[in-house]
């Protein structure tokens, strides 16, 4: 297995949120070939792979919200908030297509053996609760070389608070339209208001149709010069900039960002699944365009329950009638979107090339100050 990817940073990872670790198995040779080029007419090697996110906490509460036209997923049905169950133990994200589904039975096995699950009687015996989804990578490497149950259960058993992003776990495989895509990874702790003291993180895996680089810029899609500061990018020269246009007319149709939004407030199921729709709007940023028919566009949401913010203010208390709440979870909601949009960006950056599929540094290198 090649060695790729590069550290999540601490204090910008969704390992910040007491409660969340996470957990990689891939798979990538050096020499793997995407499929329909003209030394590997089929694709040859591997080049794929599964993340994990586990969940700690009896008071974890998870939600889904699926907005692309072509999803591949499981149990997502059970985090309605209508429904009894309402928790999760690990959220599994996996290249392979509906194939990498089967990575969710691994996890399951090897949470089962750790006791991990909802009790079911008073004899030991629990049911992990692991919903997933999964990109199409396929064409990434031979066509029959994609996760199994074995990755699910060895990134279960992985997991921790340090973790890689870049092309690793299940963004092994993943492209972002022309260019290579990746996991990538974001958070903040809000410091004032009436979420203050709460942090909210992001996990995401870009494989879109879409374009994740404005191909007016060169750069991506609505930074502000902070942003460009923060990130160590400048726009880059009109060479790079026509070539990343070249790069953009060739792309292939592989498809899908998934990934999951954490925080330790407090809340309920339903406000839960809001974090998730929230997260949409950072995907919908950074990705252009989203949610196509034939992406597969899910992200979840997880609330751990450390952090319940009390504010003595007034003017954050809702009025009868409504959510009380409401406050907290619109501010929540807005970081929700700009974690989701930074960490797209950083899957983007972060990422190494496979497949001689050309990251964003190769291509447009004049960008990176």
């Amino acid at each position: 297995m090649t060695t790729i990817g590069r550290p999540a940073r601490p204090g910008d990872r969704i390992t910040d949120v007491a409660g969340i670790t996470v957990g990689h198995r891939h798979r990538v040779d050096a020499d793997a070939q995407v499929s329909g080029t003209a030394d590997a007419p089929d694709g040859h090697g591997w080049a794929t792979g599964t993340t994990v996110v586990r969940i700690s906490g009896p008071a974890a509460i998870a939600a889904v919200d699926v907005r692309g036209g072509g999803p591949g997923t499981r149990e997502t049905d059970l985090l309605d908030p209508s429904n009894t169950v309402q928790t999760a133990h690990a959220i599994v994200l996996s290249g392979g297509s509906a194939y990498g589904l089967a990575t969710a039975d691994g996890a399951m096995r090897a949470l089962e053996a750790e006791g991990v699950g909802l009790p079911m009687d008073t004899r030991g015996h629990v049911v992990p609760i692991v919903p997933a989804a999964v990109i199409f990578d396929l064409p990434v490497g031979a066509w029959d070389h994609r996760p199994d149950a074995d990755f699910g259960a060895e990134a279960v058993r992985a997991a921790g608070t340090d973790f890689a992003v870049g092309s690793v776990g299940a963004g092994a495989g993943a492209r972002a339209g022309a260019l290579k895509g990746g996991v990538g990874s974001a958070s903040v702790t809000i410091p004032t208001g009436p979420a203050a003291g709460v942090t909210v993180g992001a996990l995401m895996v870009a494989n879109p149709v879409g374009a994740v680089i404005d191909p007016q810029s060169g750069l991506p899609w609505d930074l502000g010069e902070d942003d460009l500061d923060r990130l160590g990018l400048r726009r880059p020269e009109a060479g790079d900039i026509a070539r990343l246009a070249d790069l953009a007319e060739k792309h292939t149709v592989l498809n899908t960002t998934i990934g999951v939004v954490a925080t330790d407030a407090a809340l309920d199921a339903a406000m839960t699944r809001r974090i998730a729709m929230a997260g949409h709007d950072g995907l919908g940023r950074a990705i252009r365009p989203a949610h196509s028919p034939l992406d597969g566009d899910t992200i979840f949401a997880v609330s751990t329950g450390a952090v319940r913010p009390e504010s003595i203010d007034p003017a954050f208390a809702s009025p009868p009638g409504m959510h009380p709440d409401a406050a907290v979870i619109a501010e929540i909601c807005r970081c929700a979107a700009d974690v989701v949009q930074r960490a797209i960006v950083d899957a983007v950056l972060a990422a190494e090339s496979v497949a001689s599929i050309p990251t964003y540094a190769q291509a447009a290198p004049s960008a990176f100050v």
